[in-house]
């Protein structure tokens, strides 16, 4: 147990969950698991805009990318004209299957990988309580969302800064916006697919509470993610698309339009707020009746 942790235990003053929250951010960001987990989130948009430079640098183009798919990952094509939008293809490419499988395997190690430490009976000593600290888990869990999606938008930015050339940034839609506009969007991009990854958070940490085994957990979680996928990429099963979670991933294209559709957006924020009510509820009711015995 941590000194946090322990002050926390003793004290269950007002800032005890913030203190508890903040032990839990701080150990889950340390672990070297994460750290590798972040470097190669960081590594894909390099990789794309080196990829991209070297394509063009004889006076090729890319193959036509666009929202909508075709030729790679959504805004390939416009990469070249204006750095920005590495930032859009970077998480276009790495939505479907980088950020989610990296959310899906800290959410799967959260409460498994303490019970199969041994550590996590030391945790619920009073007054911590297993709702709180199965709170403070899960927020750790969502602001590892956002920490995930801003290392790749960074780097992104970064990159595409270095190797092209950045100005006003023509939308969807044909119009063109001035470049801070297009940094507000790039932001309100990002803060859009964090909040995609909620209801993979609360799959993973329900799958968590249902073993003590932290590899188990993460590989079930990773499999259920891809097999939702799965599901969602057969045409056969259209009905039930709306309700899989993936479903509007890539619907943050939208904040690139002028004006800006929120149609699907919407939907994608209500989906992934029943997710994480559903399978919230669901780690809930299984972690404050488990037996902890490790």
């Amino acid at each position: 147990m941590s000194q946090a942790e322990a002050l926390a235990v003793r004290n269950p003053s007002p800032l005890w969950a913030l203190g508890l929250f903040r032990s839990e951010l701080t150990t889950m960001l340390r672990r070297w698991r994460t750290v590798a987990l972040l470097g190669v989130l960081a590594v894909v948009p390099v990789v794309i805009g080196i990829a991209v430079k070297i394509e063009t640098s004889d006076g090729g183009t890319v193959g036509a990318g666009g929202p909508e798919g075709g030729g790679g990952p959504a805004f390939l094509a416009q990469i070249t004209n204006n750095g920005l939008f590495l930032v859009f293809a970077a998480l276009a490419a790495t939505l479907p299957v980088f950020l989610p499988m990296a959310i899906g395997v800290v959410a799967g190690d959260a409460v498994a990988g303490e019970a199969g430490a041994g550590t996590l009976r030391y945790l619920l000593v009073a007054p911590a309580g297993r709702t709180r600290l199965l709170c403070a888990k899960y927020l750790s869990v969502l602001a590892f969302c956002l920490v995930a999606t801003l290392v790749v938008t960074a780097t992104a930015l970064a990159v595409g800064a270095l190797l092209f050339p950045v100005g006003e940034v023509t939308t969807i839609s044909g119009t063109r916006i001035s470049f801070g506009e297009g940094l507000v969007r790039a932001a309100l991009v990002a803060l859009v697919v964090a909040v995609s990854l909620t209801g993979v958070a609360a799959l993973g940490l329900f799958v968590s509470t249902l073993t003590s085994s932290g590899i188990a957990a993460m590989a079930a979680t990773v499999g259920l993610l891809i097999t939702v996928q799965i599901l969602d990429a057969i045409p056969q099963l259209h009905a039930i698309h709306p309700y899989l979670f993936p479903h509007y991933w890539l619907s943050f294209a939208d904040l690139l339009r002028d004006p800006v559709v929120w149609d699907e957006m919407i939907k994608n924020v209500g989906i992934q707020g029943l997710y994480a009510a559903v399978f919230g509820s669901a780690a809930w009711a299984r972690f404050t009746s488990r037996d902890i015995t490790a």
